[in-house]
Protein backbone atom coordinates (compact mmCIF):
# COMPACT_ATOMS: atom_id res chain seq x y z
CA UNK A 1 0.00 0.00 0.00
CA UNK A 2 1.72 3.17 -1.01
CA UNK A 3 1.09 5.98 0.70
CA UNK A 4 0.44 8.99 -2.09
CA UNK A 5 3.49 11.65 -1.79
CA UNK A 6 2.88 14.59 0.43
CA UNK A 7 4.70 18.22 -0.31
CA UNK A 8 6.94 19.44 2.75
CA UNK A 9 4.35 22.28 4.22
CA UNK A 10 1.45 19.05 4.56
CA UNK A 11 4.22 16.23 6.00
CA UNK A 12 5.13 19.44 9.00
CA UNK A 13 2.76 22.03 10.10
CA UNK A 14 6.26 23.89 11.50
CA UNK A 15 7.31 24.95 7.78
CA UNK A 16 6.54 27.84 6.57
CA UNK A 17 7.15 28.07 2.44
CA UNK A 18 9.92 30.85 1.71
CA UNK A 19 8.09 33.85 -0.39
CA UNK A 20 8.31 33.43 -4.19
CA UNK A 21 9.48 35.93 -7.04
CA UNK A 22 6.12 37.85 -8.60
CA UNK A 23 4.04 35.32 -11.10
CA UNK A 24 4.48 37.52 -13.76
CA UNK A 25 8.15 38.60 -13.29
CA UNK A 26 9.30 40.38 -16.48
CA UNK A 27 13.24 41.40 -17.08
CA UNK A 28 14.60 44.45 -17.52
CA UNK A 29 15.81 46.70 -18.22
CA UNK A 30 13.93 49.28 -17.53
CA UNK A 31 13.75 47.87 -13.89
CA UNK A 32 10.90 48.80 -11.55
CA UNK A 33 11.73 50.83 -8.37
CA UNK A 34 11.11 49.93 -4.73
CA UNK A 35 7.70 50.83 -3.92
CA UNK A 36 9.58 51.32 0.00
CA UNK A 37 12.81 53.08 -0.41
CA UNK A 38 12.96 54.11 -4.06
CA UNK A 39 15.79 52.01 -5.33
CA UNK A 40 15.66 49.60 -8.57
CA UNK A 41 14.68 46.42 -8.24
CA UNK A 42 15.29 43.16 -10.06
CA UNK A 43 12.10 43.02 -11.75
CA UNK A 44 11.10 45.37 -14.85
CA UNK A 45 8.84 48.02 -15.11
CA UNK A 46 6.12 45.38 -16.77
CA UNK A 47 6.42 43.17 -13.45
CA UNK A 48 2.68 43.34 -12.16
CA UNK A 49 2.33 43.53 -8.49
CA UNK A 50 4.32 45.42 -6.12
CA UNK A 51 8.20 44.84 -6.42
CA UNK A 52 10.36 45.31 -3.52
CA UNK A 53 14.91 45.92 -3.82
CA UNK A 54 16.44 42.99 -2.71
CA UNK A 55 16.77 44.96 0.56
CA UNK A 56 13.48 45.54 1.33
CA UNK A 57 12.46 41.73 -0.08
CA UNK A 58 15.07 40.41 2.58
CA UNK A 59 13.49 42.83 5.20
CA UNK A 60 9.94 41.49 4.48
CA UNK A 61 10.85 37.91 4.24
CA UNK A 62 12.21 38.37 7.75
CA UNK A 63 9.25 40.15 9.07
CA UNK A 64 6.99 37.21 8.22
CA UNK A 65 8.95 34.57 8.13
CA UNK A 66 8.04 31.92 10.61
CA UNK A 67 9.53 31.50 14.24
CA UNK A 68 10.28 28.54 15.78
Amino acid sequence: MDQPQRDQSQQDPSYCSAPAAPAGRVPGPPYADCPECGEPTEYGVATPGAVLCPVCEWQEAQRTACSG
